[in-house]
């Protein structure tokens, strides 16, 4: 008996083959704020994968003592790759992917107010971090040079000058620095203009979103904190090829010199990472409490005085480097202050849950996580500010649990609690409420499990950049307990990603406002045309598609 087929038309298969190659292309050129907003959280997101390998790998050679999982040199790398991904190519891109999406949506506009300059810094904030990571692969083919790089995500001098790291590791480390860096600011320029020249009619700036409010605060703050470092990465690649002398000790350079430098940049860059969190949390608490939120003109104004503040507080960092008394005053004093703004906030963030008709989706519990995780992770920085008491724990493992507590217990959090809230819009497609519980748990226990007891090794004086240790310290035990929370937030943000891809082909339809939301992406279809608005949206209020729903109450918002 023969077999029968069935002819396909070769036109049918190029056709086909050309569709998708049309598909990738428009992605490539696009100069679309939500396409380029979803490259911007894809890339971070594969980072946060690779970041957490990374993690996993020094937290099993810490596991327990005198373990040789990683040789010293492998170790220094894994830790200098995980602390510069999370932060430059982790939380600096998927935060810009977010703004680079919502911020038009939210304020009535089109598109950013340059989109060519959106695109530009989309991708040459991507070359940076392709770059960083061919050092593993390229570095390996150069003479002299190794692998990757191995100075810790700080990079202190006199550890980057050409005397003490031959070859070209540093080299990856320092332009993709730089690249990233002028990416940040063409992107920050972009969020300033397009929030104050781009919003529809009636928005004024007090009727801003405060989510934008946050980002055009966060720009300033790039914009400010991130040009010591451009200026300082400038410096050591004139110190390593054209023999100037700035950080090199050994020809009369300051290795405090880069210190300043790199703190200027490196403490503002905390807020940088953790104000877009704030304006996630002013989003979507009010929605999932059933009430406004409390107090806007005060959040406004913590925001700002948060980003002024910090300013002024980098020298924390170097309290053990023998600052005259002043000067550690000065900046225990400063470091305490910015305590203030923050507590606000979290006043406020309190006040709108109370009393209200609370829903514990999967969003809101992220959020209620972070509201106590970013708590515990002020108190343990309001330690950190007393010299006296930072002299006794620097660079010690209870420095790692403090800012683990700010960077994970509140910022990935809150990224996981805006992917929830804003991936239906984004798709289309609702993410699974049974896994997102799941994640959000395994999250949770892992977390606490990791980062609560990573704290007692430090008071018992456990190094931060040591490889493995002796039985002899009393460290094995706990070291294992961390090490295993560790592997349970893994499993966590496995669960997660399944949870994307599945949901995108398998979740249910989203609709254009599932969460009966107020603000104006939701008034969009999901996911939003490439014009955004058929007609220029005109806000009336601060909850303009509130007001759309409710023409005959508009005061009654989630009463």
């Amino acid at each position: 008996m023969s077999e029968t087929t069935i002819p396909i038309p070769s036109g049918a298969v190029a056709s086909e083959r050309g569709t998708y190659l049309e598909t990738i292309h428009s992605w490539i050129v696009t100069v679309d704020h939500k396409k380029l907003g979803i490259m911007y959280i894809v890339y971070a997101l594969l980072f946060l994968v690779i970041a957490g390998v990374e993690a996993l790998l020094m937290r099993i050679q810490l596991s327990a003592p005198n373990l040789h999982f990683l040789s010293p040199q492998t170790f220094n790398r894994m830790f200098t790759m995980h602390g510069t991904t999370m932060v430059f190519l982790v939380g600096m891109m998927i935060l810009f992917g977010f703004g680079n999406y919502l911020i038009p949506l939210m304020i009535g506009a089109r598109d950013m107010a340059f989109p060519r300059l959106n695109a530009f810094s989309f991708w040459l904030s991507a070359f940076a971090g392709m770059l960083l990571y061919f050092s593993f692969i390229g570095g390996s083919g150069l003479p002299g040079t190794g692998t990757a790089p191995d100075v810790g995500w700080f990079a202190y001098a006199p550890l980057t000058e050409r005397a003490f790291s031959p070859g070209h590791t540093i080299d990856y480390w320092t332009v993709a620095i730089l690249a990233n860096g002028i990416g940040s600011i063409g992107t920050s320029i972009n969020i300033l203009a397009t929030v104050f020249c781009m919003r529809c009619k009636g928005m004024t700036l007090m009727r801003l979103p405060l989510l934008a409010w946050i980002y055009a605060t966060m720009s300033f703050l790039t914009l400010v904190a991130i040009s010591p470092l451009t200026a300082a990465q400038a410096m050591l690649m004139m110190d390593r090829y054209l023999g100037a002398h700035f950080f090199d000790t050994q020809a009369g350079g300051s290795a405090i010199l880069w210190a300043h430098f790199f703190w200027i940049f490196g403490h503002p860059e905390v807020y940088v990472l953790v104000l877009p969190a704030f304006g996630f949390a002013n989003e979507i608490i009010p929605v999932f409490s059933r009430k406004a939120i409390f107090g806007y003109p005060a959040m406004v104004a913590a925001s700002v005085g948060i980003a002024f503040i910090s300013l002024s507080v980098w020298a924390h960092h170097m309290f053990t480097i023998g600052m005259t008394s002043y000067g550690n005053a000065f900046f225990t004093l400063s470091t305490m202050l910015v305590s203030v703004p923050t507590g606000i906030k979290i006043f406020n963030w309190l006040a709108t849950l109370w009393g209200g008709r609370i829903r514990f989706q999967t969003p809101m519990l992220f959020a209620i996580g972070f509201l106590f995780q970013f708590l515990i992770a002020g108190l343990t920085g309001i330690m950190l500010s007393i010299s006296a008491w930072d002299w006794q724990l620097h660079n010690t493992y209870f420095v790692v649990a403090h800012f683990h507590y700010v960077l994970v217990g509140a910022i990935i959090f809150m990224i996981f609690s805006a992917l929830y809230y804003w991936y239906p819009k984004m798709t289309g497609r609702m993410l699974d409420e049974r896994m997102g519980k799941w994640h959000f748990w395994l999250m949770v226990i892992g977390f606490h499990m990791t980062f609560d007891l990573m704290h007692i090794p430090g008071l018992l004086g456990m190094p931060r950049w040591i490889y493995t240790y002796g039985a002899d310290r009393g460290w094995g035990t706990l070291n294992m307990l961390v090490s295993i929370g560790g592997g349970i937030q893994g499993i966590a943000i496995l669960l997660f990603v399944i949870n994307m891809v599945w949901s995108y082909f398998k979740g249910p339809h989203a609709g254009p406002d599932p969460w009966d939301a107020w603000t104006l992406e939701w008034s969009t279809a999901s996911p939003p045309p490439v014009y955004n608005f058929a007609r220029e949206p005109v806000v009336e209020s601060r909850r303009p598609l509130w007001d759309l729903k409710h023409p005959e109450d508009p005061d009654s918002a989630f009463d």
